[in-house]
């Protein structure tokens, strides 16, 4: 093994800087030829102008003219809403803007950038030379032949590249023979293990998504592709298309033979999370149907699984919009449930780590926003339903966000991850019992396992628990895998007991972790060796006999709650098969009802159409009426004229009756 001169990626500002000329605010013939617009749309161009001000002049003091174009006031809105921003904060924050934007920007301009470089242990012999370019003079690796004939691609890592069989060093990063073809490069994909064999699906790879599975058998250490065939059944529901390329997902083993990928960022996003099952027999992916509101679409977000339910906690929308919800997945009645709960949560993040301790305590670890990372560990209570956020003991990890975490019993390890300036060296662990944070190992260079955006699995090999890494960016995108076999003695030494634990901390675990009061465990590695680790706290005999006491009293303990929770557990299954027969006999009598309303709305329908001619024919005899009323005042005028007619008539006759007898008297001689 041999020290050579790697690249570790340039520092602040330095970094800022060439992301600054890349993008085009420098002035270069390379920036004035394209345009930043031509580089990125007009709202990723504004921020970053108004991200490189402030960088570089502060917050902008400049007053708004009247007679500006709409160009220029758009550029000093931008840069104006930025306020008080220190400067350092906005250089990070300019080139995470880019790297989202244009993640392999930093692989081209390297080609012309001078970086520092440092000592990195390689297991072959990289020829370094003095290499000029644009006038600087700056040392290059080169591949060499290795010795059975094959080149080997130069690799800044600083693990143990040799068989694991042979190797009976803990706590120390190495690099499996990987044999096969070994997948494209990528960050921000998924990975889960199923019967000894780690899966890797999706994944970001310069800006492009992808959509392909791969499988690495942890027993040979040999890659091939899953050839996935179009179209398939679900228990639920069919998907006829093939899953969409995505990245920033979340991939869980489920049933053992399903592989379940859930959220994520898609080029073309839905408005809710999708639920992906992939069959390992059949080959397929299907679109699992689920019921109830589902979250809103997102990618970086943490799912985990508790018993036979999903957690989703945060993440970032396909409008960079960031979250801190919290949903719950019920993955046998598959309906969704999205979680108030009491007490302070964590800020919205994504990009962060989560993990359940003793089924019933959600921890959230680190995050970023768009501006900074975090480091705070903020815990749920699954059956209070309540945030708390404990002290947390030991040496606590930098801020950081993109790193991955799986757990090993009580112990959280944590790999990876970045804070906008570098890469995460140290690999850490936390003892969820005591929250008491420590250093498993560190590593030193740009290496893979120092990159955001990988993925970490928990396996076995030869008997013993290994932790296995894939993937991540660092500046260049990787397809290493690498192995840590934790020895857990870092949840056992002295540092972590010496401050005591405040009470606080006890509420937020209900398993206490007896005390390890043995002078020294004795492990046997692979190369027969025997290893011993020391721990402190030595004491006699009786306090072993004690202590054991105590852990059959837990265990019995333990027994009765799981007792209670499979009892519980069936009733709740009782109780959802009635809910779901109830949900059926009401949808059959929504049916029956709907039915009915509509044969009342075609007699409804109808009536109206008879009240309708009924006004009709009203309206008619209406007229008839009023003609009939007319021409009985017309009669009864006829009448009385005709009364009238003949009483004159009688009156003229009596009157010429009685003229003629006076006459005739008077001897007045008839006319």
């Amino acid at each position: 093994m041999v020290m050579a001169r790697v690249s570790s990626g340039l520092a602040y500002p330095e970094r800022f800087y060439a992301a600054a000329s890349y993008a085009g605010f420098d002035g270069s013939p390379k920036s004035s030829s394209k345009g930043v617009s031509s580089k990125f749309p007009n709202d990723v161009a504004l921020l970053l102008y108004g991200l490189y001000q402030q960088a570089t002049a502060g917050p902008c003091k400049i007053p708004k003219p009247r007679g500006w174009s709409p160009v220029e006031q758009s550029k000093w809105t931008s840069w104006h809403g930025l306020g008080n921003m220190a400067s350092t904060e906005a250089m990070r924050l300019f080139v995470k803007i880019l790297e989202e934007e244009d993640p392999g920007w930093y692989s081209r301009v390297s080609n012309f950038v001078a970086e520092p470089v440092v000592d990195a242990e390689m297991n072959h012999n990289p020829k370094v030379e003095l290499v000029t370019d644009n006038g600087n003079t700056f040392p290059e690796t080169k591949t060499v032949p290795a010795e059975n004939g094959s080149l080997l691609e130069t690799q800044d890592k600083d693990v143990v590249l040799e068989g694991l069989g042979s190797i009976g060093v803990y706590d120390q990063w190495v690099a499996p023979p990987i044999s096969g073809q070994r997948p494209k490069a990528r960050y921000e994909h998924g990975a889960a293990v199923i019967d000894d064999k780690m899966y890797i699906f999706g994944g970001n790879h310069n800006g492009r998504y992808l959509n392909d599975l791969q499988v690495l058998d942890l027993r040979s250490w040999t890659w091939s592709k899953v050839e996935v065939k179009a179209g398939g059944e679900s228990l639920e529901l069919p998907s006829p298309v093939p899953v969409a390329p995505c990245a920033g997902h979340s991939l869980l083993p489920w049933g053992g033979n399903t592989l379940l990928s859930i959220a994520g960022h898609t080029k073309d996003p839905s408005e809710t999370i999708q639920v992906k099952a992939f069959d390992l027999q059949t080959c397929t992916w299907s679109t699992l149907k689920t019921y109830g509101k589902p979250p809103v679409s997102r990618g970086g977000q943490s799912v985990t699984l508790v018993g036979t339910s999903l957690v989703i906690f945060g993440g970032q929308d396909a409008k960079r919009s960031l979250l801190n919800d919290l949903h719950i997945l019920d993955l046998e009645a598959m309906t969704w449930d999205e979680i108030d709960a009491v007490g302070v949560p964590p800020s919205p993040r994504s990009d962060h780590a989560a993990a359940v301790h003793a089924e019933r305590y959600l921890l959230i670890f680190g995050g970023g926003s768009h501006a900074t990372c975090f480091n705070d560990l903020h815990v749920l209570d699954l059956q209070a339903m309540e945030w708390s956020r404990p002290t947390q003991q030991g040496e606590i990890p930098t801020p950081r966000a993109g790193h991955a975490g799986v757990t090993v019993g009580e112990n959280w390890f944590i790999v990876g991850g970045g804070d906008n300036k570098s890469g995460v060296s140290e690999t850490v662990v936390l003892n969820m019992s005591t929250l008491a944070w420590s250093v498993v190992t560190t590593v030193q260079g740009r290496v893979p396992i120092a990159s955001e955006g990988l993925s970490l699995v928990l396996s076995s090999y030869n008997g013993e628990d290994i932790l296995v890494s894939f993937g991540g960016y660092n500046g260049r995108y990787s397809n290493e895998v690498n192995v840590l076999k934790p020895s857990h003695k870092s949840t056992l030494q002295s540092k972590i007991t010496e401050t005591p634990v405040p009470d606080s901390v006890s509420a937020v675990h209900n398993v206490t972790n007896p005390t390890r009061d043995v002078e020294s465990e004795f492990e046997t590695g692979q190369d027969g060796k025997i290893r011993e680790i020391v721990v402190d706290n030595v004491d006699s005999e009786p306090t072993r006999n004690k202590n054991e006491e105590t852990s059959e009293h837990l265990i019995a303990t333990l027994k009765a709650e799981k007792e209670e929770v499979v009892s519980s557990l069936g009733k709740e299954k009782l109780r959802s098969l009635q809910l779901k027969q109830e949900l059926a006999e009401a949808e059959t009598r929504n049916t029956d009802l709907y039915k009915e309303l509509q044969s009342v709305r075609g007699q409804l329908a109808a009536e109206q159409s008879r009240c309708f001619k009924l006004e009709v024919d009203v309206a008619e005899l209406r007229q008839k009426l009023q003609t009939m009323e007319t021409l009985q005042k017309e009669l009864e005028l006829l009448q009385r004229q005709k009364a009238a007619s003949e009483q004159a008539a009688l009156n003229e006759k009596q009157r010429q009756s009685s003229g003629g007898v006076w006459g005739w008297l008077a001897g007045t001689p008839p006319s």
